[in-house]
């Protein structure tokens, strides 16, 4: 079992830079895989970017280059860093965990889900 908790979201303005958190529970962190996901309003939750066990990571096309997603296994810690932010960041942005050294972009993949932390970018 693992319990998720994201923190760092907020209002932020275009080109800007944010670094969301996903604190988790759990003596086995490091055997998850770890996703990012984002759900705007009226829009279907989508993948963001993953990071295995072994620290292999991957991006959605849309955010490549911009974002950055990390992990600190000694801490139950992963991260995703925004930069350059556009106002189709814009979303609610969810943490996700899976026991296993693959991952999917696939939501329904997932087992462990954070409540989300809010990310707004003005123009």
């Amino acid at each position: 079992q693992v319990h998720l908790e994201e923190s760092g979201g907020g209002l932020v303005q275009v080109g800007g830079s944010l670094r969301l958190s996903c604190a988790a529970s759990g003596r086995t962190f490091y055997s998850y895989a770890i996703s990012w996901f984002r759900q705007a309003p009226g829009k279907e939750r989508e993948f963001v970017a993953a990071i295995r066990w072994s620290g292999a990571t991957h991006y959605a096309d849309s955010v490549k280059g911009r974002f950055t997603i990390s992990r600190d296994n000694a801490k139950n810690e992963g991260h995703l860093q925004m930069n350059s932010l556009k106002p189709e960041d814009t979303a609610v942005y969810y943490c996700a965990a899976q026991y296993s050294g693959s991952y999917s972009p696939s939501s329904d993949w997932y087992d462990y889900w954070g409540q989300g932390t809010q990310v707004t970018v003005s123009s």
